[in-house]
């Protein structure tokens, strides 16, 4: 009798990186990638803003929106409106159920659970807020706060990677990753995907529109750029990472939250940059 084998799938695959999330730690005070992250993007976008805030031939009539001073005081406002927005709509978006029979858990931001999208509508209204309050023209805030975003994000999704959490789907390309949390299998790494992608892609369009293509002399136009070029980025990146486990796939077994999120900002951010288009024409 001859007995036969089932044939036995290999995968194989990268051993993830002995990275400690916590930098360092003094008695209860612990100091994370993850925050660092969020401060670093913050402190950059305040610095890279000031900078194209300085440099009057970027702007229409060589005249900058704001004096760069008042980015000091926004800073505050930003870390708010992202800390803030991120995780009520972490909350509302992603773990609704959850929160509602835990209340007490919604400030628990230390644990984990921060929604980018909710973290620009956070931010979104903290512009439009100190705007208004300094008599700030709005498109132009956009435009100043978002050419230095990406940044911010690609670090943050480094973080993620750090944490092991928010992993792609299992993959058997050379590069996949054993996720110490990801089950037995190789996955993509779709944290670095997005940060390449979100962080330092987007980033570079953003700059050379901006220093390149005088962009920022079209109220919106950058704004609507970085918003299409972040949603587009997302529903890439959407494929290849596991949807969270609480909400799963949407409709046809292929669509997610990230998506469903994403596809909006794509169209709102087209219809920025053609109505910065229109304005400059007729300006």
């Amino acid at each position: 009798m001859i007995e036969t084998q089932m044939p036995t799938v290999l995968h194989s695959g990268l051993a993830f990186p002995d990275i400690d999330p916590v930098i360092f730690s003094i008695g209860p005070f612990a100091v994370h990638w993850y925050g660092l992250g969020y401060v670093v993007g913050i402190l950059f976008a305040w610095w890279y803003g000031k900078k194209l805030l300085r440099t009057n031939r970027l702007w229409a009539n060589n005249e900058p929106p704001m004096p760069p001073e008042a980015l000091d005081d926004f800073v505050l406002w930003a870390a708010l409106g992202v800390v803030l927005g991120g995780r009520l709509g972490y909350v509302l978006f992603y773990n609704f159920s959850f929160y509602l029979a835990h209340p007490l858990e919604i400030p628990a931001v230390w644990d984990g659970g921060m929604s980018f999208h909710g973290g620009i509508i956070g931010t979104t209204l903290a512009m439009i807020l100190f705007a208004r309050a300094r008599n700030i023209r709005i498109w132009s805030m956009f435009d100043t706060i978002a050419a230095g975003v990406p940044v911010g994000l690609g670090i943050v999704r480094i973080a993620n990677f750090i944490n092991s959490e928010l992993w792609g789907r299992v993959s058997d390309v050379p590069w996949a990753v054993y996720f110490p949390n990801g089950g037995p299998l190789p996955r993509h790494p779709s944290q670095l995907y997005e940060s390449a992608l979100e962080g330092l892609v987007l980033f570079l369009v953003l700059f050379l529109l901006i220093w390149v293509g005088n962009q920022l002399r079209k109220p919106g136009f950058v704004a609507g750029a970085f918003v299409t070029g972040y949603g587009l980025a997302r529903i890439i990146v959407e494929f290849y990472r596991e949807p969270d486990a609480q909400i799963g796939y949407l409709f046809g077994g292929w669509l997610t939250m990230g998506m469903v999120l994403s596809l909006p900002m794509v169209l709102l951010g087209i219809w920025a940059m053609l109505r910065a288009n229109r304005a400059a024409k007729h300006a």
